[in-house]
């Protein structure tokens, strides 16, 4: 079943353009199924009409990302998403992201243990599979499964990830690649 089929409204969402920079954070005020795209309302004034995108939704359970063209409906700046354009999570397109996180519980064994302190990260990159981190001052190890908060345009998002690989081990801020397993 295609991820079109679900509801995004209200979902945080980032959109980039075809050359994969940056240009908005915002989330879902509208999602309408149409015949062959779908229609997000979010009045993007850093682009224009016919201006093709790509638009990332941090949904629940899994995140998406579709390919989409900015569209003037009805006096209102839309983004219409393809059908047949969602990409899988293997191979999942990373982008680029500058946003502080925190991570606020290690699961153990199943059972979410609170920090005291949460640990200050910065996301580096997300993709519809996962999430890349810089962690100054403090140690993961692979497979740690943690849960963390981030905020994309005043959305907050929980997230449940876990620590699949580990770059620059030897330096006092590290960058750690994690795999979503959930996201409320």
């Amino acid at each position: 079943m295609s991820v079109l089929a679900g509801d995004f409204t209200g979902n945080s969402v980032l959109i980039y353009n075809t050359d994969g920079d940056h240009l908005i954070s915002s989330h879902i005020r509208e999602h309408d199924r149409g015949d062959h795209h779908i229609r997000l309302n979010l009045m993007p004034e850093e682009l224009k009409a016919n201006d093709n995108c790509k638009v990332f939704i941090l949904s629940s359970p899994t995140p998406c990302e579709f390919l989409g063209r900015v569209k003037k409906i009805g006096g209102s700046m839309m983004i219409a998403m393809f059908q047949g354009q969602e990409k899988e999570n293997r191979g999942a397109t990373r982008y680029t992201v500058s946003t502080p996180a925190d991570i606020e519980a290690l699961v153990i064994d199943e059972k979410a243990y609170s920090l005291q302190n949460p640990v200050k990260v910065t996301l580096l990159n997300i993709s519809t599979s996962g999430v890349r981190f810089r962690a100054p001052f403090y140690s993961f190890e692979s497979d740690d499964i943690f849960i963390m908060t981030l905020v994309i345009s005043n959305s907050k998002k929980v997230v449940t990830a876990k620590v699949v690989n580990h770059a620059d081990k030897e330096k006092v801020s590290s960058d750690y690649g994690c795999s979503f397993m959930e996201i409320k």
